[in-house]
């Protein structure tokens, strides 16, 4: 079994397994012993979306050849919604499956019921897509952020339960800083995650922007973005004014070694101070703490 479905496991089944969820373990009325198999079969008009769904975009064209294939051989993998009341539904996971079924021109669908509260929602829709679905870069990031924000999970945590790791969320949540117009282009699969992460080492968004747009003219790869992070962030020397150079004179005089201010164009830089030894750094490293 690889990672990933032991991953899904863990996060997925704990939710959907337990007792405690499931609907037909909390009433023993006629109506509710119809429920007693796995799956049931519900109106389709008695469903309703899933607030804390993380797809946002749903392919037309995917959705018609979905409905087709539905048509054909029927709905494959059940969806899964919980009981909000009488006779109303909400969908946990499988919207694309419940939106295929409506164009499909069915009246019911076949479902797995279950209680959840709102967390176990949020958590259980995110576990599905994520781990089963082909979420944009910046879905799973929004996605992601919701976990820890809403359900208050640690990056740890998220880790654990979707079988990522850190640095992996990091990435994803890290992409929701990008501009908006860079944002749409990840979501409309102008970029790939690559680039984003290569936009992100760009120190501002004029950078960013002036960048993206050169990746889609040229159809730039990951490796060329990477190059022009570089050769934007590589350091322009500029020439000193004279007070900049009396205060360099004035330091090598203080510190009694060599001295240099590297300034660029656009006013960052650094002080370069020489030392010989350690005997000459400790003693350099006192007169900064004087």
């Amino acid at each position: 079994m690889s990672t990933k479905k032991s991953a899904l496991g863990k996060g997925l089944s704990a939710l959907l397994e337990n007792s405690d969820t499931d609907i037909t373990s909390k009433t023993n009325s006629p109506a509710s012993n119809q429920l007693l198999s796995s799956i049931s079969r519900i109106p389709l008009i008695q469903i309703e979306t899933n607030p804390f769904q993380p797809r946002t975009n749903f392919n037309k064209d995917a959705l018609l050849e979905l409905s087709q294939s539905i048509k054909e051989h029927g709905i494959i993998q059940p969806i899964t919604v919980r009981k909000l009341g009488n006779s109303k539904f909400q969908i946990i996971s499988g919207e694309r499956r419940f939106k295929a079924s409506e164009i499909a021109g069915l009246t019911e669908i076949p479902a797995y019921i279950r209680l959840a509260d709102d967390q176990s929602m949020l958590e259980m829709a995110i576990i599905e897509n994520v781990q089963r679905s082909d979420l944009n870069a910046i879905e799973i990031g929004i996605s992601y952020k919701r976990l820890l924000d809403e359900c208050e999970l640690t990056q740890n945590e998220l880790s654990t339960r979707i079988g990522k790791n850190r640095s992996t969320i990091s990435n994803f949540i890290r992409i929701l800083n990008l501009p908006e117009k860079i944002q749409a282009g990840i979501r409309d699969n102008l970029i790939s995650m690559g680039h984003a992460r290569a936009l992100l080492s760009f120190e501002t968004e004029k950078e960013m922007i002036n960048a993206y747009d050169r990746i889609v003219a040229n159809q730039l790869s990951v490796r060329k973005t990477e190059n022009l992070s570089k050769k934007s962030n590589t350091t322009t020397p500029t020439v000193l004014s004279r007070y900049e150079k009396r205060m360099q004179a004035e330091l090598k005089m203080n510190f009694n070694t060599n001295v240099k201010i590297n300034k660029t164009s656009k006013g960052n830089g650094k002080i370069l101070i020489t030392f010989k030894d350690d005997t000459d750094l400790n003693r350099i490293l006192e007169l900064l703490d004087n």
